[in-house]
């Protein structure tokens, strides 16, 4: 779990979730993986003093300066020793249902890798200007890359040790690297089973701005992968 400057109160709703998501899966050893991608406030010692004295399994990563989503979660990925790897955002932005299900789905072996696509109920509570960015991405990525799936950017995705193997490949520190993740997958040597798993977001969840350096880092990123593509 990547966490870069978060909102107040986040570690109470962090172990919250997390003792829900346990409660699902009460046979099931849940690590913690928090990567603090080079935070300048929202992250106080007493904060992961508590994390630590309240979860059995759990480890913390600091970056001193800020490296990008995409190098942190790669980061918390190597750094697991489990047989799955799930990640998400610090504010649990999808119902725990979502969570449960790619879980499960993981552990009857239903795929290699699970991603979350959402649909059209999740758009409701986007604001206007990420409908129309992933909407452009998901045009890109059909019609440039050739992907088995078009959404590649919701924030909740799973794997196994086949899957980690190839996330564990990307390069991308920024927020594009799920859609180098999953072009990987398509063009990997070896067969990987790729499944879609419907999600749904929270009711209450609040969104960041997406700025300007943001959408020409990101277009930046686009570019590499489809060069990438482009010659392969």
């Amino acid at each position: 779990m990547p966490c870069y400057n978060p909102a107040d109160g986040w570690v109470y709703n962090l172990f919250d979730n997390l003792r829900q998501l346990q409660a699902c899966h009460p046979n099931l050893i849940i690590h913690l993986i928090l990567v603090n991608d080079g935070s300048t406030r929202g992250i106080h010692p007493a904060d992961i003093k508590f994390l630590q004295e309240n979860l059995t399994h759990f480890s913390y990563l600091h970056h001193k300066v800020n490296q990008g989503k995409g190098f942190s979660v790669r980061r918390g990925v190597q750094a697991s020793l489990n047989p799955f790897c799930l990640y998400t955002d610090i504010d649990f932005p999808y119902t725990l249902e979502s969570m449960a299900k790619i879980i499960n789905w993981l552990m009857q072996a239903e795929a290699d890798i699970l991603v979350g696509v959402r649909e059209t109920e999740y758009y409701a509570q986007v604001p206007p200007i990420r409908i129309k960015i992933s909407q452009v991405l998901q045009l890109l990525t059909k019609h440039l890359l050739h992907l088995p799936i078009n959404d590649t950017q919701c924030g909740l995705k799973g794997f196994n040790q086949k899957g980690k193997q190839v996330f564990l490949k990307t390069k991308t520190n920024r927020y594009l690297f799920d859609l180098e993740f999953i072009y990987l997958i398509s063009k990997a040597p070896t067969s990987l089973s790729i499944q879609p798993v419907t999600v749904m977001l929270k009711p209450e969840v609040n969104f960041s701005r997406m700025d300007i350096k943001i959408l020409l880092q990101e277009s930046y990123s686009f570019l590499k992968i489809l060069f990438r593509s482009s010659v392969e």
